[in-house]
């Protein structure tokens, strides 16, 4: 129970300083929290199998005190946290960058502290109950379960500021369910490190946004004020109010000379401190703008069209679309909290007025255009800010995606698709690559025929026709273009070289090797390559980035830079969109995690045999055997986590029901393991061949189930999802603690627990890096062969037991008075 408490405690602490992360700096950096963790959990191992004896001596007195350290090392470890001034921007920033890595470096020095005596602790459980393993890992990875359940359900009532403080209490708790005396010592002990270490919270350094954030600003204006909250799992939402907000639309320079008005005042949606969404301030949603948006053309060449709108931006979207001249319209919006404040109203934001002409649909735009069926829709309209609402909203610009909406569409009807060219125009072509690779396996020749491109200075729209445009569409696009400034990218037939003569908006053409521009007059930088894009053929930007369709497989959007040219990313550093920061975090991280695990596998070498000590024997295995382990793991978990986000259309739902699932399953496992611990070799046969199973039904089929059933309720959807981790995570719950079996109770105990914490830190940037530039698939296949190859590795069974002395352990009552018989512990 004690453990239980403990796992339970440190998980909910892992959540909540992730969730620090993303609100008060940015997410992409909550991957140095996982880092951390186990790090400390790695460490922790090699240090209790270099002075195991020792440690297990003083078994009694280190149960009693360690919480009461954790406790105060998590809080100072916290006030550390936040009085950090570290700025990612300066990151970026060539001459101040050193700095930033110093507190990279203080981050480190904050936490390690508390998860290396939160992981000393689970070893010393580990070393104290060796009899008991698959028992004891069992109570440990269902707390750390409940942990994670625990603190995604306090984020509902809680600010992401204060979990902290308040998931101290469960690290509290442990010790007064120690057995034998210690239980008061360490009981008060807690106690007194709990009111002080909530002391130091309250007391010092306040937790704020940093100022690189969106909301800093808007906040900080005169007259700024909070008029509604929403906290969630997903996030910590904030309704501002100040004379900034606007509706975000991108309107022509002309749109004063064409007497239409400009997009009116609203209030702003920030989710973690960055901008989502314009709310309204009156009931009917002011779009006298419409006509000069860049998003008003596929309207002007389909009037009265059917739409399907993907990401609705407050309901604006919907109202532009109105006052277009749209009928019938239906709504996707991926963002629970936007689509919940279109229904019901958000704060003082009232909610949409009904019309029996619009509908909004559940799930996402896959599953609504699935719905649908043929001969629906003259416009599927995406709009700007869908992608950066919602992590889930990726799978909305996928090859899959465009496959759907083309199937939907009436003969001669298009997709209409907006993309930020602010920061490179490469995500514009890759776009394009995307809709060429679904207008292919369609049965479509030529794609270039079936697209064409325009756009202002900031945005890109690539309009997708199932059949080719004909002239007349050419004509009025260009005509719709020059009466608002804008410019046509691509058309079917275009001369790209002359178009340059009369640009709107100069769009230079820059090599990001070099930062020179590689144009000397007025240039189309998209122009110039979409038609080798179209055609299958490398560009002028291919060399420096993916331009490669995405998938549901490889559905990351910004994941275009080649991480493979480290010298160019360094040396362009300070021009990398945010948006492709975690890629480079992730490599930092694998960096520092491969040197973790190498430290951590040549601890054998240091192990120092002591008069009175028996002699551990040397074995190979468990060098190949737990490393496997800790990386298989963490690759099937993040590809259900995957698989979950895009079926449930939400990736902290996700991510809150597959980590529970997995890590309570897996504790059932691991006590299933404990008690055919004496053949190993045979459970983890049954083991292998429910993963393997397992695995080849998600790659045969799993894709395919999911399509097929996205139209199903989400109750019925999120039920889906339990089910298909609960089999696996059974399975996966065996192998660890069979392997600790074998491996006995010496010094090799505490280490294989490092070895798989420290496999555990490169498992997860290595499958974040994979899945971006491989593929979600790919994890699966390398985790098959993993677990195949830990099988292979296993020892057939346990070895005869050997007398091992440990002081650890209290006496065995002896009423004849004769010498107490060492007791016998497994090789």
């Amino acid at each position: 129970m004690p453990l239980f408490l403990i796992a339970l405690g440190v998980i909910g602490i892992e959540n909540a300083l992730t969730r620090y992360f993303a609100v008060a700096k940015w997410s992409e950096y909550g991957y140095w929290i996982i880092s951390i963790v186990m790090a400390g959990f790695a460490l922790s191992g090699v240090f209790v199998a270099l002075f195991r004896d020792t440690v297990a001596r003083s078994g009694v007195a280190l149960r009693a005190i360690l919480p009461a350290a954790m406790i105060l090392a998590a809080a100072f470890g916290f006030q550390m946290m936040t009085a950090n001034p570290f700025n990612p921007l300066q990151l970026q920033n060539p001459t101040t960058w050193p700095d930033q890595v110093r507190n990279i470096g203080l981050y480190y020095a904050a936490l390690l502290p508390f998860f290396f005596l939160a992981g000393l602790y689970i070893s010393l459980i580990f070393v104290l109950n060796h009899r008991e393993i698959g028992r004891v890992y069992g109570y440990d990875l269902i707390g750390a379960g409940l942990g994670s359940a625990v603190a995604l359900g306090l984020m509902f009532v809680i600010h992401p500021f204060l979990l902290a403080p308040v998931l101290l209490i469960p690290l509290a708790l442990g010790p007064w369910f120690q057995p034998g005396r210690s239980r008061w010592v360490g009981g008060l002990l807690a106690l007194a490190a709990l009111v002080g270490g909530e002391y130091v919270l309250f007391t010092g350094t306040a937790p704020a946004f940093s100022e690189f954030k969106a909301i800093y600003a808007p906040m900080n204006t005169p007259g700024a004020k909070v008029v509604a909250e929403i906290r969630a799992p997903r996030g910590h939402y904030l309704l501002l109010d100040d004379f900034t907000e606007r509706v975000d639309a991108d309107v022509s320079n002309n749109a004063g000379l064409m007497g239409i008005a400009g997009p009116p005042a609203t209030y702003g949606l920030y989710r973690d401190g960055n901008r989502i969404a314009s709310l309204p301030k009156a009931f009917s949603r002011d779009a006298a703008y419409a006509p000069s948006a860049l998003s008003a053309a596929p309207y002007v060449l389909r009037p009265h069209a059917e739409t399907l709108l993907v990401g609705l931006s407050g309901g604006f979207r919907i109202a532009e679309a109105k006052a277009l001249g749209a009928t019938n319209i239906d709504g996707v919006e991926g963002e629970p909290v936007l689509k919940d404040a279109l229904i019901h109203g958000l704060g003082p934001s009232p909610a949409m007025v009904t019309d029996p002409s619009v509908r909004l649909l559940d799930g996402g735009p896959i599953a609504a255009a699935w719905r649908a069926g043929p001969n629906r829709y003259d416009v599927i309209d995406v709009s700007a800010d869908f992608v950066d609402a919602a992590p889930a909203n990726v799978t909305g610009v996928t090859v899959e995606a465009m496959q759907a909406y083309l199937a939907s569409l009436r003969p001669g009807g298009m997709v209409s698709i907006s993309v930020s060219i602010r920061d490179f125009p490469v995500y514009a072509l890759r776009v394009v690559s995307t809709a060429r690779s679904a207008l292919l396996s369609t049965g479509v020749a030529d794609p270039s025929a079936h697209v064409m491109i325009y756009r202002s200075a900031w945005n890109a729209r690539i309009l997708i026709s199932s059949t080719p445009w004909a002239a007349a569409d050419i004509a009025a696009l260009k005509a719709f273009c020059e009466a608002r400034s804008f410019d046509v990218s691509w058309a079917p037939g275009m001369n790209v070289a002359a178009a340059r003569a009369s640009l709107f908006n100069d769009l230079p053409g820059v090599s990001f090797e070099t930062g020179q521009m590689t144009s000397t007059g007025p240039d189309d930088a998209i122009a110039n390559e979409v038609g080798a894009v179209l055609a299958g053929r490398p560009s002028a930007s291919s060399g420096a980035f993916h331009i490669r369709p995405a998938t549901l497989d490889r559905p990351a959007f910004y994941s275009s830079l080649r991480i493979e040219h480290p010298q160019t990313l360094i040396k362009r550093l300070e021009v990398l969109p945010q948006a492709e920061i975690g890629a480079l975090v992730n490599v930092a991280v694998l960096g520092q995690a491969i040197l973790i695990a190498l430290l951590v596998l040549a601890a054998p070498a240091l192990f120092v045999r002591r008069k009175g000590m028996a002699k551990e024997p040397r074995r190979l295995w468990p060098v190949i055997y737990f490393p496997a382990l800790g990386l298989g793991f963490l690759f099937i978990e993040i590809l259900l986590i995957d698989r979950a986000a895009f079926y449930l259309n939400d990736y902290s739902s996700a991510f809150a029901l597959v980590l529970t699932s997995m890590l309570i399953f897996s504790g059932l496992g691991s006590m299933i393991a404990g008690r055919v611990g004496a053949m190993p070799k045979v459970a983890s046969a049954i083991g292998l061949i429910v993963v393997l199973a397992w695995i080849a039904a998600m790659l045969i089929g799993g894709e395919d189930y999911l399509m097929r059933t996205l139209d199903q309720p989400l109750w019925m959807r999120a039920g889906t999802v339990v089910l298909a981790a609960a089999p696996v995570s059974l399975a996966l719950g065996m192998p660890f603690p069979l392997g600790l079996i074998s491996v006995g109770d010496g010094r090799a105990l505490p280490w294989a627990w490092g070895l798989n914490g420290a496999f555990s830190v490169v498992a997860t940037p290595l499958a974040n890096l994979m899945s971006r530039d491989v593929g979600f698939s790919s994890l699966l296949i390398v985790a098959a062969g993993l677990y195949a190859v830990a099988f292979l590795v296993l020892p057939v069974g346990v070895k005869a037991a050997r007398p091992v002395r440990s002081a650890a352990t209290e006496p065995v009552p002896n009423p004849s008075g004769a010498a107490p018989t060492p007791l016998e512990f497994p090789a």
